[in-house]
């Protein structure tokens, strides 16, 4: 193989594909980045078995087609320390490859790329396209929520739904849950997957934040594929059963606070300064007219505040885990929310009036120490 690229356009795709390199594999072959050439397209591929990710190079030169299989660290370190100016590389037969850039070179023992997973894309129904930005808004909005504990894989799992002209992503841990729904253009076939969590937010990486730049997202039986430019992200889906999370959801409260959610979120963090990290105590939040008292205590200390609030139905005290209340407010962008209660041992529910998010959290046992 002979090629050349601008060392940019070759550290760009690089970096795409790394997200996809595993931290810890028993299969020394996927500790490398492949480097392909066909059809005259220059790609790179990198795959943990779950996530695969292919990446064009966009200026690429070809001179002799091929393929070698690069170690991913050395790799990166080596592109990402090149001068910004044209990279050539080449590998024999043997697949040693010699990479030259200004007054640069490198001699790398490489693998045979025969050994490399193939990523298995196969594209079939129409694809559901929807802005980049909006597919990583509602990852980032709801993959927080999935558990990090492969106990009970379903549950590392989120949850993806399009129905119609909607888009649904939901994710819980046992302790909580996250709810989302987007609007698309158009209306397009039922959707009904699981997506490893994990895999999802390393897709969520390579999404531009610009409202114009297009994702489309192909299905299969087992895998969903994302398209974006010169980029294409293939994961392999959790199989079985999504949990039946809507027997959660109630319209049944006793208590609704509408609050300044800034307020909120400052006021907790400054209750949970006394917290050691690591250490499990809970905000206690009582709630009476048109206030609520936010405590928090600890071995070191205690602290009180009083958050004006606009009040309707019952008093009520009831604590919760911070980390997981402030989780779900920074991914909120509402000035004003409203959180829905009914007693001291029910969830807490935040949502807006069209339920486009909807955020559930268990809440925990607590002292009273007044």
């Amino acid at each position: 193989m002979k090629i050349s690229c601008s060392q940019s356009a070759l550290l760009n795709s690089v970096n795409v594909v790394s997200k996809a390199v595993p931290s810890k594999t028993t299969m020394p072959i996927l500790e490398c980045i492949l480097l392909k050439t066909e059809n005259g397209v220059m790609k790179l591929t990198a795959s943990n078995m779950d996530l695969g990710i292919e990446s064009i190079v966009s200026d690429g030169a070809i001179e002799e087609e091929g393929y070698v299989a690069l170690d991913a660290k050395l790799f990166s370190d080596v592109v990402r320390n090149l001068p910004s100016e044209t990279v050539f590389l080449e590998s024999d037969d043997q697949f040693h490859t010699v990479i030259r850039c200004g007054k640069a070179e490198y001699k790398i023992i490489g693998k045979s790329g025969q050994d490399f997973p193939k990523l298995p894309i196969l594209k079939i129904d129409e694809p559901v396209v929807l802005s980049q930005l909006s597919l990583k808004n509602i990852i980032q909005q709801t993959s927080f929520a999935a558990a990090i504990n492969e106990a009970n894989k379903m549950m590392t799992g989120v949850y993806l739904e399009v129905h119609g002209n909607q888009m649904k992503m939901v994710a819980l841990d046992g302790h909580r849950i996250s709810i989302r729904v987007i609007e698309l253009k158009q209306s397009y076939p039922d959707h009904k997957v699981v997506i490893p969590g994990k895999s999802l937010n390393e897709i969520n990486k390579n999404l531009s934040s610009e409202m114009n730049d297009e994702a489309q997202i192909f299905f299969t039986e087992n895998q969903m594929i994302v398209d974006i430019e010169n980029t294409t992200m293939v994961v392999r889906l959790i199989e079985g059963e999504y949990f039946n999370y809507e027997q959660m959801i109630t319209d049944q409260f006793n208590t609704k606070i509408l609050v300044n959610r800034r307020d909120l979120m400052e006021s907790i963090n400054r209750a949970t300064l006394l917290v050691k990290e690591g250490e499990k105590k809970p905000v206690i939040v009582n709630i009476t007219d048109d206030m609520i008292e936010l405590m928090g205590n600890s071995a070191v200390g205690s602290m009180k505040e009083d958050i004006q609030v606009l009040k309707e139905g019952e008093d009520l005290m009831i604590g919760f885990n911070p980390r997981f209340l402030m989780d779900a407010l920074r991914v909120i962008d509402d000035d004003e929310i409203s959180l829905y209660l009914m007693n001291s041992k029910s969830p807490v529910f935040i949502k807006n009036d069209d339920e486009t998010y909807n955020y559930i959290i268990l809440p925990v046992n607590f002292t009273n120490q007044r």
